[in-house]
């Protein structure tokens, strides 16, 4: 099983692409775990609310994995809690870069307006170019193979189809 995640900063369209490709495709997705613990819980956030997120989060993964799918979307996994980690308190504990990895990230350029949807926190320009930087560090830390992404709506999906269409094959 090939795992794929959609990496970056908040409002890019990953969970918005994976989503639809998801439907579109018949590919299962493991949507972002943290959305859903900070609808619940809100966005005052401490470094044992990340690490909560980041167990849910492969929680989630280990349950799609179920069935061994051809291709698994993922729409963010602890690579991304620990670029909210380093933003939020300074620090990236070991355990969030120890979780398994996927195959392959997307990396989602801050490229496009950002949209508050309520659990987002970093739409000013300098927050959000900081935390994009950040998001690309830690795949650099990690050394996992990544593409970027980046380009109007209608660029992205054309390249993330085209990055499926590679996989698959």
């Amino acid at each position: 099983m090939i795992q794929l995640c959609f990496h970056g900063a908040e409002s890019t369209g990953k969970s918005v692409l994976a989503d639809k490709l998801s439907r579109e495709l018949g590919l299962p997705w493991v949507p972002e775990y943290g959305r859903t613990y900070c609808e619940e819980r809100g966005t005052d956030l401490t470094m044992a609310d990340l690490l909560a997120i980041a167990e849910g989060q492969q929680a989630a993964v280990e349950a799609a994995r179920i069935g061994d799918p051809p291709l698994l979307l993922l729409d963010t996994d602890q690579l991304m809690t620990a670029a909210w980690a380093e933003m939020l308190f300074g620090e990236v504990p070991d355990s969030l870069m120890a979780y398994p990895k996927a195959d392959l990230y997307l990396l989602f350029s801050a490229d496009v307006p950002w949209v508050e949807d309520g659990t987002r926190l970093f739409g000013q320009t300098p927050e959000r170019t900081r935390f994009a930087g950040l998001a690309e560090e830690m795949l650099d830390r990690a050394e996992v193979p990544w593409r970027r992404i980046g380009g109007n709506w209608t660029e992205r999906e054309a390249a993330v189809r085209a990055e499926i269409s590679a996989l698959l094959r």
